[in-house]
């Protein structure tokens, strides 16, 4: 089974400690690196940077927002960043979320999918080398009317793989139709089909099947022989999951975990965050909303997890390490899961 990290909010930690983890990751084998962009690190800084710093872990967006650029400057970006890593670079997309677009970037948030798939056709015009024409509902290129021409990016064609973060059930069968790879977040592999089946059906309904989509799912880890002071520290996690990250009426986190079996939970964890109650809110938190979604605890623990996802047809772990954890401690919990990973490979 592949492995992958995510870095990033290094504005809230030293760089040099962000980079030393990177390339002991690329030391002990894991195979990519994907950065994060939200409200802090933008998703492309970070990569250019590690291009000269690593040789052979590929290096992707984790996501790349589209409502932050023009679809011709993400891929100008793209094939940029493919060149400067020679061709190690995955173009990660996503659609964040209304908080952020509408409030952040001041950009409509209406219609999210068509939008990403404007982004996507746009962007994959761009990497075959052609002139950049099109006419979608969201993007008209050239711009009608107006002195606008077609124009063709000054790169050599490039085959960048597309990966897209989804969550909703649309958006994943659009996945499963388009995308080379799959950004996969609130996921159990004990509930695997509440995101892989529509991920199935879009790649069947254009003659493709699940197989042609790299599956990469998100997996916080913790190995520890207290076992339940880990879930309690992953605790807050969640309920800020189902609360904070989106508004009141849309949530992907909390639909997402709705649709693997928590639905009264989840609203409930949702409705005491958004009333201010979020102590009350953490406290209600199943474990099975913690140990179902990850790999927690002991080594046999972890390694039974493992796989459980490998069972479920995950390609590769994103490895989610808690946040608090210093950069040592990190890398010493890495090199167990490498090692704990090596019967499964």
């Amino acid at each position: 089974m592949k492995t992958s990290i995510s870095i990033g909010a290094y504005g809230r930690r030293d760089i040099k400690d962000v980079m030393e983890f990177v390339v002991e990751a690329e030391r002990l084998g894991v195979d990519h690196a994907w950065s994060a962009e939200a409200w802090g690190t933008d998703a492309v800084t970070t990569l250019a940077y590690l291009a000269a710093r690593t040789s052979n872990i590929k290096l992707g967006t984790g996501i790349m927002q589209i409502s932050a650029r023009v679809p011709a400057m993400t891929a100008m970006t793209a094939l940029s960043l493919n060149r400067l890593c020679d061709g190690r670079f995955i173009l990660g997309l996503g659609v964040s979320g209304p908080q952020v677009v509408e409030g952040l970037q001041g950009v409509s948030y209406q219609a999210p999918l068509t939008r990403l798939k404007e982004n996507v056709e746009i962007i994959k015009i761009a990497f075959k080398g052609e002139k950049v024409v099109y006419d979608g509902k969201y993007h008209v290129l050239p711009r009608p009317y107006g002195e606008g021409k077609a124009i063709k990016l000054e790169h050599s064609p490039a085959d960048i793989p597309i990966f897209l973060a989804t969550l909703g059930p649309n958006a994943l069968e659009y996945t499963g139709a388009a995308a080379d790879g799959w950004l996969g977040t609130s996921f159990s592999p004990d509930n695997a089909e509440a995101h892989l089946s529509y991920i199935r059906k879009g790649a069947e309904g254009v003659g493709r099947s699940l197989d042609d989509i790299e599956l990469h799912v998100a997996c916080g880890v913790d190995i520890g022989e207290d076992v339940e002071a880990l879930i309690n520290a992953r605790r807050s996690g969640v309920a800020f999951q189902m609360g904070g990250m989106g508004s009141a009426t849309t949530n992907f986190y909390n639909d997402a975990f709705k649709r693997a079996g928590y639905s009264d939970a989840a609203t409930e964890i949702q409705r005491l965050w958004v009333d201010g109650r979020r102590d009350e809110a953490r406290k209600i938190v199943p474990n099975e909303m913690i140990t179902q979604f990850g790999a927690i605890g002991t080594p046999d623990m972890v390694r039974e997890r493992f796989k459980i996802y490998k069972k479920a047809g995950v390609d590769s772990l994103s490895l989610r390490f808690d946040n608090a954890l210093e950069t040592k401690a990190k890398i010493e919990m890495l090199e167990q899961v490498m090692d704990l990973l090596k019967d499964l490979a």
